[in-house]
């Protein structure tokens, strides 16, 4: 995995142009970016131009897509950066864990993160040393799904594997973590994309139970 996730330009500039597989990968290496750290400026200038209206009408993430280009044109990359830092950061508790072991057993580092880190070896994948969190970190997950999803592996980037690894890692607790962010009063800008993240898990989640 890399030291820090990218989003692809092409997701944010074309829409619909894209086809479905790379843009969920494309979605997920978003998600990735916007998780692990505050956005760049570049970042908040592709999200703040980014084109609001879904290949057809009434698509189910077009809300809250919308919302989150709203907020992003809303509010400047201060802002957004400080809001980042109050619900994520800070020295001890953070004011909301982006780490599916405390939404799966309530505490940080315990069988969870064990278990994710036999399936990651088993997938041929590991930390890099040099990343400062846990792979539980919901941005590191939303990587792994990109990977399995674009990766040149066929082996292990397939549908199976990515039903398997979303089942087991990241639909358990993904909309507690949503819940906290959008409940939290300091929350603008990552509550969309928090309803954004819900809203696009559902999806992935109705496609994967029409493969099993």
């Amino acid at each position: 995995m890399s030291n820090q996730p990218e989003s692809n330009d092409a997701l944010l500039a074309q829409g619909g142009t894209l086809d479905e597989e790379t843009a969920r990968a494309e979605v997920y290496g978003l998600l990735a970016a916007l998780y692990y750290a505050p956005p760049g400026a570049e970042l908040l200038e592709q999200l703040r131009v980014a084109a609001t209206e879904a290949p057809a009408e009434g698509g189910f993430l077009e809300e809250p897509w919308r919302a989150l280009v709203g907020a992003a044109r809303d509010l400047d990359l201060q802002t957004v950066t400080r809001e980042y830092n109050a619900l994520f950061g800070g020295v001890g508790k953070p004011e909301v864990y982006l780490f599916g072991s405390h939404y799966l057993s309530g505490f940080l580092n315990e069988k969870p993160l064990a278990k994710l880190r036999d399936d990651l070896a088993a997938l041929g994948l590991a930390r890099d040393e040099t990343m400062p969190e846990t792979e539980d970190h919901i941005a590191y997950l939303c990587e792994v799904m990109r990977y399995l999803i674009a990766g040149d592996d066929v082996a292990v980037a397939n549908l199976t594997k990515q039903r398997e690894f979303f089942a087991a890692h990241l639909q358990p607790w993904v909309n507690p973590m949503c819940d906290a962010i959008e409940g939290n009063p300091s929350a603008r800008f990552y509550a969309a994309l928090a309803g954004f993240t819900r809203a696009f898990l559902s999806v992935e989640m109705q496609g994967f139970d029409m493969l099993a």
